[in-house]
């Protein structure tokens, strides 16, 4: 009489029975580290920067993300404290919009302290990935210097790759970038008056 086949535990299951294990150098870094921009109105820049923080704290990488204008704990807050200490994330902003073409006094002080951040990790070549979560708004907008933005980007160390999210990209940092993905609307379930969903949005 034929077995019935054996099913696997879920710890099972997760195994890489085909993988075998990475063995990580202390010193491997990125030869060369690239500039993406990820911009648009359409969905997914966010997620997308924070799909590549995983693919590369998974490889061994430094990760840095800074959210600028996010004032909320997220999904996302919440998961990179367990990936610490190989990812880390700050967020600068109140929870709400901010009005780009007048911003209050406060929320520019979290922008420019975020910014201030910023200049500090690329500049120390410490991380392998630097995300700057909606920064193109504040480039845009003026709320951060673009000259200066554009100069950090410029001098940071060679291992380092930076990714800068947000509608509107500047012309500038479009032309400076070695990879720009525009996300484009097509069809959103916003449209149907379904909400921001705990876990998917947020």
């Amino acid at each position: 009489m034929a077995q019935a086949p054996r099913l696997c535990s879920t710890a099972e299951a997760a195994v890489p029975h085909f993988f075998p294990l990475i063995s990580f150098m202390p010193n491997e870094r990125l030869a060369q580290g690239l500039i993406q921009v990820y911009t648009g109105d359409g969905k997914g820049k966010t997620t997308c920067a924070l799909g590549l923080a995983l693919r590369a704290a998974g490889q061994g990488f430094k990760v840095y993300i800074i959210q600028f204008m996010k004032g909320r704990q997220t999904g996302e807050s919440r998961a990179v404290a367990r990936l610490a200490p190989e990812v880390t994330l700050r967020y600068f902003g109140r929870p709400g919009l901010v009005n780009l073409r007048a911003p209050a006094p406060s929320d520019l002080a979290l922008v420019q302290e975020g910014w201030a951040l910023a200049r500090q990790v690329l500049a120390a070549g410490d991380h392998d990935l630097v995300i700057l979560d909606e920064i193109n708004l504040a480039l845009t907008h003026n709320l951060i210097p673009l000259e200066e933005a554009l100069e950090a980007l410029r001098l940071r160390p060679p291992g380092v790759e930076v990714v800068l999210t947000g509608r509107q990209a500047p012309p500038e940092l479009v032309a400076l970038a070695d990879l720009v993905t525009e996300m484009r609307p097509i069809k959103h379930y916003y449209q149907a008056g379904i909400k921001a969903r705990r876990g998917i949005e947020w």
